[in-house]
């Protein structure tokens, strides 16, 4: 377990960062109707978009490639104009309830170009669709579907220096979940159906797990930022699960077994405002309970989702820990 600062008593944010909160919560909660549907009508007005960009800018280029037009989804490659050979390749899901947001909304855009030049690897961000319209399983259909696509037609999208041998899954809140829940299907599907990627690492940033049961931080972190039991319950809702589901109370009573799965070293980030901090420490020891390593890293002062707002400095610093677990996992190959 890490930690890197001691925990405050109150949350301190930069005016930028606040007015940015106040905005995507106002948004989010106004697009979001009584009866379980979303107006996505209103949330194209402040819906701006990265268009994929195949020249280099901060020596990262994108390009997006189709898998199934016939449901919408695709990926975002992100490739890193480094020289070297291996070059690791990371499969990232958004974040956003499941319901919001897409891999090139400029602040993921942002991300995934952060992540391609500081680690550096090729970073495939998927758009799975998305709820109410898209309830489960969809979305850890499309993430499946995304990288059986990968492996079936990896030599016509990666360029000779990629390496799925040394592939990372990633994702940030509903993004960290379906990492895990694709993680699990993966890991269950017969050896000769991923011969090209090989999963050796799970990064899970602030994963959005639940359960019917309010826990501690639930009810102390009132009004925090972003999440709240309100607008944590929409959200199964949409996705049309009770909150022991096994998708979504991890080490519930209903739990997948995975102890005899070859389940990747997993990276769990937590911080001291984010009111699901206690589902994802639970994530982090059922994890471990189950045999597999896991570590924990923990922002005491930081809020759910922070790391998207690169004016913080733990969001840099959160970037260099994974450019770390990365490195490390990498060098376990050879040891």
């Amino acid at each position: 377990m890490a930690t890197d600062s001691q925990p405050n008593q109150k949350l301190t944010l930069p005016l930028k960062t606040r007015i940015a909160l106040t905005v995507i919560s106002t948004m989010t909660d106004n697009a979001q109707r009584p009866d379980g549907t979303i107006n996505r009508r209103f949330l194209r007005l402040f819906d701006f978009r990265a268009p994929p960009n195949p020249k280099p800018v901060n020596s990262v280029s994108t390009t997006d490639f189709v898998v199934d037009q016939s449901r919408d989804l695709w990926f975002r490659l992100y490739t890193p104009h480094v020289s070297g050979d291996k070059i690791p390749v990371v499969v990232f899901f958004h974040g956003g309830g499941f319901a919001f947001l897409s891999p090139n909304a400029y602040p993921y855009d942002n991300v995934c170009r952060r992540f391609a030049r500081k680690l550096p690897a090729y970073v495939i961000s998927v758009n799975y669709r998305l709820a109410p319209e898209h309830r489960y399983p969809a979305q850890y259909d499309d993430g499946y579907d995304a990288l059986k696509f990968l492996e079936e037609n990896h030599g016509k999208i990666l360029p000779a220096n990629a390496d799925l041998s040394r592939c990372f899954f990633a994702g940030d809140s509903a993004g960290g979940n379906i990492a895990h829940n694709v993680a699990i299907r993966i890991c269950r599907a017969p050896s000769q159906y991923f011969t090209a990627v090989k999963l050796i690492g799970l990064i899970s940033i602030q994963p959005f797990f639940g359960g019917e049961e309010r826990t501690e931080a639930e009810k102390r972190l009132v009004g925090a930022p972003l999440v709240s039991p309100d607008r944590t319950d929409w959200c199964w809702k949409a996705m049309g699960l009770n909150r022991d589901h096994e998708a979504v109370n991890v080490g519930g009573p209903n739990a997948v077994d995975i102890s005899d799965l070859d389940y990747p070293e997993t990276m769990v980030v937590v911080a001291g405002f984010d009111p699901l901090q206690d589902w994802q420490r639970s994530y982090y020891e059922w994890i471990k309970l189950s045999g597999k390593r896991a570590t924990l890293i923990e922002y005491p002062n930081m809020f759910h989702a922070f790391y998207i707002f690169p004016e913080l400095p733990e969001s840099g610093q959160l970037i260099m820990r994974i450019k770390d677990f990365v490195a490390e996992r990498v060098a376990s190959l050879s040891a």
